[in-house]
């Protein structure tokens, strides 16, 4: 618990039905799976939320043929003013029922009742609302007006409803069809979502969505009736994509992992900078692919930022996920508790000095303390691997060219912060860091306007903003 006492501030559960078992989404309605059942739970408490169907091949294949006909007779045909008018109804739909998105978002992922409130869920209807927009305006895009019709999308557990928002609506309204699949251990949302489909009268078939694990996703890519792979995960699984859609005509966008450089110069606004820093990391308990895991900091005032930093990390409020004062929710899986585990006895074997904020873990659930390295080398495996954890990588560093060539020392390449009062800086850095996204005196903002992607192993294309429309018409380039 945090230093500081208060009152817990619970937020209802009863504001969501959920059901004991769900099927799959396919033309337009719920129906059972060929294949078997698997337990979706809440890592917060270990309960088991729901039985989800496990889609098989059989079951891929229908979905991919109901996209197809929805494609070819009404989705694709449709005028770009009409779909517009779907998108915005969706985009309402998910307005109203915010609060029951973000209650299931929590329940299913573990993250702080607060984010999924004030963040995911009004950026998933700040998409939809977006993209609505371009729907009847595609010919001032420059990737021209002609979609590619059947949209294969995979999509991560960390941010389950906004990476769905970020695939799904700029595909419609472009005019694809969309077979999706949320990932395993967080599917509830995106049920919920096909439910808003129905509820927005959306044709049967532009939405699929088949819950399963790595051999539905596997065969959503492999299928031959689909046109178009958008896919955010791991780099392994992204180069494992890649290789299967080689020699293909199939259209690829990869989000994959990063090992995002936040950097810290010695004019830097500390109390401004402190807060970005534990923003960047420790923001969905550091399940976020553009997260700022490696602190490089000026040698000059690395002893002061550590101080600030240990101080701010020890008010840090980690517990239940649906209490509205908790800032640190649970770690999404066991498997993923174990990952993080690992990479942190690995730190330490390394020889980097381990500090965790004071609190106490709950007795059940998934759990891992906001945790900083200090005596950190670029050798370190910490340095270089993604942990996708609440764990921080503390290095330093003596002057901008230093800071570069140390944030540009990875395989991987999404994101980046700088700090510091000087534009000239700035704009010099920005310009010399291989990533997609770079930061100034802020970390983790998002715009359904602004383009998001990396180069390296943190993948190719871009989501967001125009160019995110690139990526689902026959003129763009993704």
């Amino acid at each position: 618990m945090s230093i500081f006492e208060y009152a817990p501030a619970p937020e209802s559960r009863a504001v969501v039905d959920i059901k004991e078992s769900y099927g799959l989404f396919v033309n337009g309605e719920f129906t059972s799976g060929a294949g078997t059942a698997f337990k979706t739970v809440n890592p917060a408490t270990e309960e088991v939320l729901a039985e989800v169907a496990e889609a098989d091949a059989s079951d891929v294949d229908r979905a991919v043929k109901a996209a197809r006909k929805a494609y070819d007779k009404v989705w694709g045909p449709m005028p770009g003013r009409e779909r517009a008018k779907y998108l915005y109804r969706i985009a309402r739909i998910i307005q109203e029922r915010s609060r029951e998105l973000a209650v299931l978002e929590t329940l299913d992922n573990g993250k702080p009742i607060k984010e999924a409130r004030d963040v995911d869920v009004p950026t998933v209807a700040a998409h939809f609302f977006y993209y609505a927009g371009w729907a009847d305006k595609l010919e001032h895009s420059g990737y021209g007006t002609t979609p590619l019709g059947v949209a294969g999308q995979v999509i991560p557990w960390n941010f389950p409803l906004l990476m769905l928002a970020w695939k799904v609506a700029p595909a419609l309204a472009c005019g694809n069809t969309v077979v999706l699949k949320p990932a395993e251990t967080t599917p509830l949302t995106a049920l919920l979502f096909a439910e808003i489909c129905q509820q927005a009268d959306l044709p049967p078939g532009v939405v699929n969505i088949l819950t399963g694990a790595g051999e539905t996703g596997r065969a959503i890519v492999e299928h031959p009736g689909v046109d178009k792979v958008a896919f955010t995960g791991s780099t392994d699984v992204g180069k494992a994509i890649a290789r299967a859609v080689a020699g293909t005509d199939k259209k690829v966008t990869l989000e994959l992992g990063g090992k995002a450089a936040n950097i810290v110069f010695d004019d830097a606004p500390m109390d401004q900078a402190v807060e970005g820093i534990v923003n960047g990391i420790f923001f969905n308990q550091g399940h976020v692919c553009c997260a700022g895991s490696r602190l490089l900091v000026q040698e000059s005032v690395a002893d002061e930022v550590l101080e600030r930093l240990k101080r701010r990390m020890a008010t840090l409020r980690l517990g239940d996920p649906l209490d509205k004062n908790t800032d640190v929710g649970a770690i999404n899986s066991a498997a993923q508790l174990a990952r993080i585990r690992e990479l942190s006895e690995a730190g330490e074997a390394e020889g980097a000095e381990r500090w965790s904020a004071p609190c106490d873990l709950p007795s059940s659930g998934y759990w891992f303390a906001p945790t900083l390295f200090t005596g950190v080398s670029q050798a370190h495996r910490i340095a270089r691997e993604e942990i996708f954890g609440p764990v921080l990588s503390v290095l330093t560093f003596r002057t901008p060219s230093e800071a570069v060539e140390k944030a540009n020392n990875t395989p991987y390449g999404l994101s980046a912060g700088i700090w510091t009062e000087k534009g000239s800086r700035i704009l010099d850095v920005a310009g010399k860091l291989r990533a997609g996204v770079v930061w100034a005196n802020t970390f983790n903002k998002f715009d359904p306007t602004s383009p998001f992607g990396g180069y390296k192993e943190s993948g190719y294309g871009r989501e967001g903003g125009r160019h995110g429309l690139a990526a689902y018409l026959e003129g763009g380039q993704a």
